[in-house]
């Protein structure tokens, strides 16, 4: 089994993801891809509580077939840790190959993430990129370790959502239509933050 495990706040999730998913699967060949909300990221706060955040992604993604939704950090206690999720993803997917995908953003502060050098031993690392982003900044010791993946033509950001909602804007067709109603009928992200 290749799995991907797609970790991200998701606060909320967005077409950009789904797409990113998509693409990642097939460049790298995956069985599944596992959208791993993070319950309480060290390095931010999300705006939405994180049920309501993985509730999202479960809407978001119960149409393709390869794509899994995970509490591996939902179901956690405490603050979640990338190299914590990945040796339980290892002890739950015995033998099967792992690639953790994330953000290529989320590379430039990887060296100060716990136990960095351990992320490259339990998974391959893949970094995917939105158009016109300088993978180059991606920490030195990571930038031979990271598989790239850059996504064409979908430069979309859940900050960008959550300000378009403040704002009274419409989010339609950036955010799957499942996820715009659940958004609305729980009334988030309606102050900007």
């Amino acid at each position: 089994m290749r799995i991907g495990l797609f970790g991200g706040s998701f606060d909320p999730v967005h077409m950009g993801h789904l797409l990113a998913a998509s693409e990642s699967a097939d460049r790298l060949e995956l069985d599944e891809v596992h959208f791993v909300t993070a319950a309480r990221p060290p390095h931010k706060r999300p705006v939405a509580p994180a049920e309501a955040r993985h509730e999202m992604v479960v809407l978001a993604t119960i149409l393709d077939p390869r794509f899994r939704t995970s509490r591996l950090e939902l179901d956690h206690p405490g603050p979640t840790f990338t190299v914590e999720t990945l040796r339980r993803a290892a002890r739950r997917w015995p033998g099967a190959e792992l690639f953790f995908i994330t953000g290529a953003d989320a590379y430039r502060d990887l060296a100060t993430w716990r136990e960095p050098e351990a992320l490259v031993e339990l998974a391959q690392m893949v970094a995917v990129s939105r158009p016109g982003y300088d993978l180059s900044r991606i920490d030195p010791f990571f930038r031979e370790r990271v598989r790239p993946i850059e996504i064409p033509g979908y430069d979309i950001s859940s900050t960008e959502i959550r300000r378009r909602i403040a704002e009274g804007r419409s989010v339609r067709y950036l955010v799957p239509y499942e996820v715009e109603v659940y958004i609305a009928k729980h009334r988030l992200y309606r102050e900007a933050r």
